[in-house]
């Protein structure tokens, strides 16, 4: 499918995982058995304080961009959330509708491997359901954990520890945050495929 990101700091997104022991190599297009998913949020109803989707990444094994997807979400928006989801009003004109996405998701992610943080929270949001076997939650790895004292750590955290990457400095990028998903799981699979065990 192979999108390209649709923010205008793409290249600064990909510049950063240059030269790293583990590389992004968005080369290699082909979705393959693993698949990365980040959602970003816009606030909906009173104060903005429900959220609703509003941008739908996902990246393969290698990193590279398998889809990338603003979503119009079916509520007013009442809350941009821009200094930590990125999306603006303008990120809408194109936007397809939850419906659409929702099923590309859906199909993208059959009989595949799901990578993702706290990635339960962007299941329950796109409405659709994962096997708990086929899913490699980098938010409850033990050896990341320890990171927080047990507690659920932030990806922020675990990327910066254990990637030594800085991601969400200011605004998120779900392609990003996809990304660190995916470089986490190279890094750390024997330990992952036990935990599902």
């Amino acid at each position: 499918i192979g999108a390209q990101d649709k923010t205008s700091d793409s290249t600064a997104i990909t510049r950063k995982w240059w030269n790293r022991p583990i590389e992004i190599d968005e080369s290699k297009t082909t979705i393959g058995k693993y698949v990365a998913l980040d959602c970003e949020f816009v606030g909906v109803g009173p104060e903005g304080k429900r959220s609703a989707l509003a941008r739908v990444s996902m990246v393969n094994y290698y990193g590279a961009l398998v889809m990338d997807e603003f979503v119009r979400p079916e509520e007013k928006v009442t809350d941009w959330r821009t200094w930590v989801s990125g999306i603006r009003p303008k990120d809408m004109q194109d936007a397809k509708s939850f419906k659409e996405v929702q099923y590309k998701v859906a199909d993208v992610l059959k009989d595949r491997m799901l990578v993702g943080h706290a990635v339960k929270n962007d299941l329950k949001v796109l409405m659709i359901s994962h096997p708990a076997r086929m899913t490699r939650d980098t938010s409850k790895l033990p050896e990341f954990r320890k990171l927080s004292k047990g507690r659920t750590p932030s990806l922020k955290k675990v990327a910066k520890e254990i990637l030594g990457v800085d991601i969400q400095g200011e605004e998120h990028s779900s392609i990003e945050d996809a990304r660190a998903c995916i470089l986490l799981l190279r890094k750390y699979k024997e330990e992952f495929d036990r935990l599902a065990q």
